[in-house]
């Protein structure tokens, strides 16, 4: 039985320590905020409840298989899980909308003819089959097999024998590849949308972002029953049936090395934790900027990283009954005057004081900057949020707007991270699972196999394959 530690209670840390713990090993957690879930939070106010970081769930089978390995209770057992259908209304910048449902190659075909002009639905559909290339050829790399910790441009693109189709072109990013393949400025804009959804400019996102719309639209958009924070209360509490100790309001201050290798970490209060291996969860930016790692320690670590991008949220508190055919998630495309906005009405019961109210969530990715005008932004997503939601500004009770600096604040990092991604030499792939210094492993949204909730939890499956398995680990089954 092995002596571990966690920095960070976020998913891709949770979802490691409970492995762990099923394994054997002695498992204790240091969180230096006062509750778990990392990004996954929810505000609350007057009856109203808002996920303030991701609002929906793609790949639950990550989570299931968890839950699965992890005990005898399913993850349908644990939490209601919904599939969102359509999966989401797109409000382009000339007025257009399509509705596009949850799962179906053939009906988005279908919406996309209806509304944007026959031929259009079978070029995103000719796109996605291109794109499913990209997700065949870099799937097992990109998602269930650990990464080198060799950090020369050969092998941070690790995809030489795999350069076909979208790949081919490493530096071609997805917003020149839309424009060209598309041949619909709305086609290319409902491409695009899903990059800055997942935190990337398509301007900058390689080809094969085409990924992620595949990805949704193939494995579909499912709904957590009281909000996404109920996915992290169940992970919790996973982890304390199987005996994981969480120590809240304690900083980690350093990781200390003892015969070139990770052998506890030292805490806030000057507190030595001897360990035999240690997980941090906790954002790469903050590692760095605090110190806490020592084998690469930067003098000066900026606040926001340079073409990084931070998340935005307007949680809206309405008067009046959601009508009977809202939907759950409308995309609302830029314009000159507004951001790309995400508009979210759950509908659910649990996050409203009654039948005569709701509550609705605005995200937008955002360029962060070291001055911002995030006010301005805010008004620009609830004039966005106005295609979406009938005399929103009659029924509007109150706002609360969080901004980059609030995620910086609770998390230790402004950026929101993304999933990592072929191509662009390279520069879309996290740090690897095993960092520099033996002992030392990273999981969370930082590290492979990137940002968003199902890979968060794939990373804690191949730290806890590399701690377990060692040497002879290969991959995720």
């Amino acid at each position: 039985m092995a002596r571990i530690v966690v920095i960070g209670a976020g998913l891709g840390a949770m979802a490691t320590a409970a492995r762990l713990a099923v394994a054997g090993h002695r498992v204790t957690v240091y969180e230096r905020g006062g509750t778990y879930g990392g990004a996954v939070r929810r505000f609350e106010r007057d009856g109203f409840g808002f996920d303030t970081g991701p609002g929906l769930l793609h790949l639950p089978a990550v989570y299931r298989d968890l839950f699965v390995k992890t005990g005898k209770e399913p993850l349908e057992d644990c939490v209601e899980l919904r599939q969102v259908d359509p999966a989401s209304r797109h409000v382009f910048a000339d007025g257009t909308r399509v509705d596009l449902p949850n799962a179906s190659r053939a009906g988005t075909v279908s919406a996309l003819d209806e509304a944007l002009g026959a031929g259009a639905g079978e070029r995103w559909g000719d796109f996605l089959v291109r794109a499913r290339e990209a997700w065949d050829r870099t799937r097992r790399p990109l998602l269930e097999e650990p990464q080198t910790t060799d950090t020369s441009s050969s092998a941070r693109e690790p995809y030489p024998a795999l350069k076909a189709g979208l790949l081919r072109r490493p530096t071609t990013t997805l917003a020149q590849i839309g424009a060209r393949e598309l041949r619909d400025a709305r086609l290319a804009a409902l491409l695009d949308s899903y990059a800055w959804s997942y935190g990337f400019d398509p301007a900058a996102a390689p080809a094969a972002a085409a990924v992620l719309p595949y990805m949704e639209q193939t494995f579909g958009t499912w709904y957590v029953g009281g909000g996404i924070r109920t996915l992290a209360d169940a992970v919790y509490q996973r982890c304390l049936k199987r005996r994981v100790e969480f120590v809240f309001d304690t900083a980690v201050d350093e990781v200390v090395e003892k015969a070139g290798r990770a052998a506890g970490v030292r805490l806030s209060g000057g507190e030595f934790v001897e360990a035999d291996h240690v997980v941090t969860g906790a954002p790469v930016p903050a590692l760095y900027r605090e110190h806490v790692v020592g084998w690469e320690r930067q003098d000066e670590w900026p606040r926001y990283q340079d073409g990084g991008t931070g998340r935005m949220t307007v949680c809206l508190a309405l008067r009046g009954a959601r009508e009977a055919d809202a939907v759950h998630r409308t995309v609302v495309h830029a314009t000159a005057d507004r951001p790309f906005t995400t508009v979210l009405r759950p509908g659910d019961p649990s996050l409203r004081p009654d039948a005569d109210h709701e509550s609705v969530t605005l995200t937008a990715t955002v360029k962060l900057y070291p001055e911002h005008d995030w006010a301005g932004v805010a008004e620009g997503m609830v004039a966005a949020a106005g295609s979406a939601v009938p005399d929103l500004r009659e029924r509007l009770l109150w706002q609360e707007v969080r901004t980059p600096d609030d995620t910086l604040r609770e998390t230790g990092a402004a950026e929101v991270p993304g999933p990592a991604l072929a191509g662009g030499r390279g520069a879309f792939l996290p740090a690897a699972n095993r960092s520099p210094l033996p002992g030392l492993y990273f999981a969370g949204g930082w590290s492979h196999p990137g940002g968003g909730l199902a890979h968060a939890g794939m990373s804690g499956a191949l730290v806890a394959g590399l701690i377990v398995e060692g040497a002879d680990f290969r991959g995720s089954r």
